[in-house]
């Protein structure tokens, strides 16, 4: 009993503490948003109009964040230790340094190409997101095995398509500090991935037969996907 409720307790916790940081990233965002949109004007550049797309499909991302957290299921397994707590927070927020780095100033066509990337990435992030939905979660943990839409092609879709915004963040401000920054927030992100599989084994019997024929990141082309692939209850 009393490790019921303590598990209750930490899912309560952790829960309440991803609202308020998605909440505080969503004003944030919002009001980028709203700046973005008051100093647009149709007749701008198409570097302002693809800003502007951005910043709107970064806040919608951030909202599903908060709806997939408030309503995500009870975990029936959750990663022992805090390496794997540690490597989750930072390949989850280290990114976020980027946005403090000045501008590159490559010239439009190189900002253009970045801001291209952030905007496909983050379009492909919700769409991901969505077929996880209350499966989500930020620390290494067992909800539901999804392994239909995009995770029939790669184990870690949203891991994916986030790094491909974060690459087009990087572009913009791109020095040696930037690239050491995205090198060492992948390496993480590469060390989540391998501490949420092992959950992932060890909670559900079927996620070995699923990860023999899946690619972690990389999907492999010309690939006949099987038919039996299934969401378990």
């Amino acid at each position: 009993m009393r490790t019921l409720r303590g598990g209750t307790l930490r899912e309560f916790l952790g829960k309440a503490g991803l609202i308020a940081v998605f909440g505080v990233f969503a004003a944030l965002k919002l009001i980028a948003v709203a700046s973005s949109w008051t100093s647009w004007e149709p007749t701008a550049d198409l570097g302002r109009h693809l800003d502007l797309a951005a910043q709107l499909a970064g806040f919608a991302f951030i909202l599903l964040l908060l709806g997939t957290t408030l309503l995500r299921f009870r975990p029936s397994r959750t990663a022992e230790g805090w390496e794997p707590r540690i490597s989750a927070l930072i390949g989850t927020f280290l990114a976020l340094s980027l946005a403090v780095l000045p501008p590159a100033g490559l010239g439009p066509a190189w900002r253009i190409a970045a801001i291209l990337l952030v905007l496909l990435g983050t379009l492909l992030s919700i769409y991901v997101l969505a077929w996880l939905g209350r499966s989500f979660s930020l620390v290494p943990q067992s909800r539901r095995l999804v392994t239909k839409g995009p995770y029939a092609i790669v184990r870690h879709p949203l891991y994916v398509c986030e790094e491909i915004a974060t690459i087009g963040i990087a572009l913009m401000c791109i020095s040696p500090l930037a690239v050491l920054i995205l090198i060492v927030q992948w390496l993480f992100q590469l060390r989540r991935m391998v501490n949420e599989e092992r959950v992932l084994r060890s909670a559900f019997p079927e996620y070995a037969t699923y990860a023999a024929q899946t690619p972690r990141v990389i999907p492999r082309l010309f690939r006949r996907a099987p038919s039996d692939r299934r969401r378990p209850a």
